[in-house]
């Protein structure tokens, strides 16, 4: 298990927007869950695929979440980063690239370190990037703190070294489709470590300042119990369940800005309460624990196929095509593309409402059914 920083680079959104919150974690066990491991485990892949690719020594890793989907986008991955590689080479003769490294960014957060995934470091432009499998959340890389950090760990090893100028960070983020890369000039990089980072860090590691609630809080383990946002949650749901002909337009938009978070906050409530009285015996004031619905299923499907088949039932079976992505893989693409191309199709996904700040283009909604109108 990789030993984390108590101002971590992953956590960095959250504890420079609530200073106090990195030091209230440390009263709370880290259960990531099952993406956590997902994404661990898809990690670890990259991480031998690029070594492999680069003709270095590696054994595969083996996992209960191999799947041709995390191989195919894994290797996405790993022709990306090559990609990368090469374009360094036309300015640099010999680019130096690091895989899994781990970069110290104490300089400016009291014992501050992280793992980068990949560097490519070379003359002119220092090259981060981050492998991301999670597909809960859309991560951004423009303003990316932990990115920030991790360039400043790499610059605190080779600048001075290679004659780097700008430093450019990509998010990789294949189940989201989001490959986005930000350039930043060295000296901004190091004017927001001096000016906004440090202060920031020195009241965090002290656990000082305030508790802020915000977007941040998302995957902060002391949310469920935290005070501050449990009061802008009450505060909010007291807006949410008016009904909406008494709210403003303005008002609305608002509660769409926040809903998802409430939502969240709602649903993390209900597993801390049932898991502290399932596996803890809490007994929570005007509650108790019942036995919840189940849906009936098969004890041994053999059996059943031939207790069934026995009585002269026969059409006991339904057959399915492979999924596209099996498909590919076992046609290998060249082969996929030149036998089923044409037959692949990817139809426009249901109208949703999101945030500006979402990479994705607006669509007109002229023709829709039930379109807002004015009154």
């Amino acid at each position: 298990m990789r030993k984390h920083a108590i101002l971590s680079a992953s956590g960095a959104h959250r504890w420079m927007n609530c200073t106090p919150s990195a030091r209230l974690e440390l009263d709370f066990d880290d259960n990531s869950g099952e993406a956590a491991a997902e994404g661990t485990a898809a990690h670890a892949l990259c991480e031998h695929k690029l070594r492999r690719a680069l003709k270095r020594r590696s054994k595969k890793p083996v996992s209960q979440y191999d799947s041709d989907e995390m191989d195919a986008y894994t290797d996405g991955y790993v022709e990306f980063v090559l990609e990368i590689i090469e374009r360094a080479k036309q300015t640099c003769n010999d680019p130096l690239v690091l895989i899994e490294q781990r970069l110290d960014f104490s300089k400016y957060v009291p014992d501050g370190f992280g793992t980068g995934d990949c560097l490519i470091i070379a003359d002119g432009t220092l090259h981060i990037i981050d492998f991301k499998y999670g597909q809960g959340v859309l991560v951004n890389v423009e303003g990316n703190p932990q990115m920030k950090l991790y360039a400043l760990g790499a610059l605190e090893m080779f600048d001075g070294i290679y004659d780097i100028s700008a430093v450019a960070m990509t998010i990789y983020q294949p189940r989201w489709e989001n490959i986005s890369t930000h350039t930043v000039s060295k000296e901004s990089l190091y004017n927001w470590a001096e000016e906004t980072l440090k202060p920031a860090a020195q009241m965090a590691f002290a656990g000082e300042g305030e508790h802020i609630p915000g977007e941040w809080c998302q995957f902060c383990r002391a949310a469920v119990k935290c005070r501050a946002r449990a009061e802008a949650k009450l505060k909010l749901a007291a807006l949410e369940f008016a009904l909406p002909p008494l709210l403003s337009d303005e008002e609305i938009a608002e509660i769409l800005s926040s809903i998802g978070d409430l939502t969240s906050w709602a649903n993390e409530i209900i597993a801390y309460a049932t898991d502290a009285a399932v596996n803890h015996g809490k007994q929570w004031p005007g509650f108790k624990v019942v036995e919840g619905r189940s849906n009936r299923k098969y004890s041994n499907e053999d059996s059943v196929a031939e207790a069934a088949k026995a009585a002269g039932y026969s059409d006991i079976y339904k057959q399915s095509i492979i999924t596209i992505t099996e498909m590919e893989k076992l046609m290998g693409r060249a082969k996929f593309n030149e036998i089923l191309g044409g037959l692949v199709i990817k139809p426009p996904g249901k109208p949703t409402l999101v945030p500006n700040s979402d990479k994705r283009p607006a669509i007109s909604t002229s023709n829709a059914k039930n379109d807002f109108t004015e009154v």
